[in-house]
């Protein structure tokens, strides 16, 4: 197959989080089936579907290791290959809650607290799997400069192909695109905070890696396989 992968989290198939996320988005990740959004009382369903329009392209996750073309030399047989033995080698863990927030000027939902567990699993699928990432475009890496990074982040995007990773990652579950005015974004979030009440503070299991497949820029990105951790 062609086109980007990504390694994501994505909860456990037929959980609360997952029913919730996939409901909220409209799209369910590994089927690719549009879902009815949730009716919000006072809010139009059109301005809904925009609102989620880019976190629906991506499907429902936390990103592990961001998006990226196949190296030179290398086929999604030799990630799953790799993917195989990196999971085998991982314990499970749990998150122990989320919570619902805005970052920068979108909504998430992130973990109420340090997770070294799950940092560490970030951090070294960045790592792990650099070898079968192909660097960046120039159009991509023009892009990523136009939205204003830091020293440090030019430094990830040049060495990582992606500025928000290691010590500039920030787990979250994306809800929403960007959300320019502030009276607007606490208002999706009132209308989000009832939805995800018997999720937050709730322990979330991170039991094994998804591996994401984009076929091309247009098309969304699906869930094509699941990699248990080792016992």
């Amino acid at each position: 197959m062609s086109g980007r992968y990504a390694i994501y989290f994505a909860p456990l198939a037929g959980s609360a989080l997952a029913r919730f996320g996939d409901g909220w988005l409209g799209r369910e990740s590994e089927t690719g089936n549009t879902l009815p959004q949730p009716a919000l009382n006072g809010f139009d369903v059109r301005r809904l579907q925009a609102l989620t329009e880019a976190p629906r392209h991506y499907g429902f996750h936390g990103t592990l290791k961001p998006p990226f073309h196949l190296a030179d030399g290398c086929d999604v047989a030799d990630l799953r290959r790799a993917i195989v033995g990196f999971s085998a080698r991982q314990r499970p863990f749990e998150i122990k809650g989320l919570q619902l927030r805005a970052i920068g000027d979108f909504l998430a939902l992130i973990p109420g607290r340090a997770e070294p567990a799950l940092s560490a699993l970030a951090d070294a699928c960045v790592v792990e799997f650099d070898a079968y990432r192909a660097p960046p475009d120039a159009v991509e890496l023009a892009k990523r400069h136009a939205a204003g990074l830091t020293p440090r982040q030019c430094e990830f995007l040049a060495r990582w192909g992606y500025p928000y990773v290691l010590d500039e990652f920030r787990f979250h579950l994306t809800l929403t695109g960007a959300i320019a005015d502030a009276g607007e974004r606490t208002q999706v979030a009132d209308h989000i905070a009832p939805l995800v009440a018997p999720l937050v503070g709730q322990p979330v299991p991170v039991r094994e890696l998804c591996l994401f497949h984009q076929p091309d820029r247009g098309a969304a990105f699906r869930l094509i396989e699941r990699f248990p951790f080792g016992g």
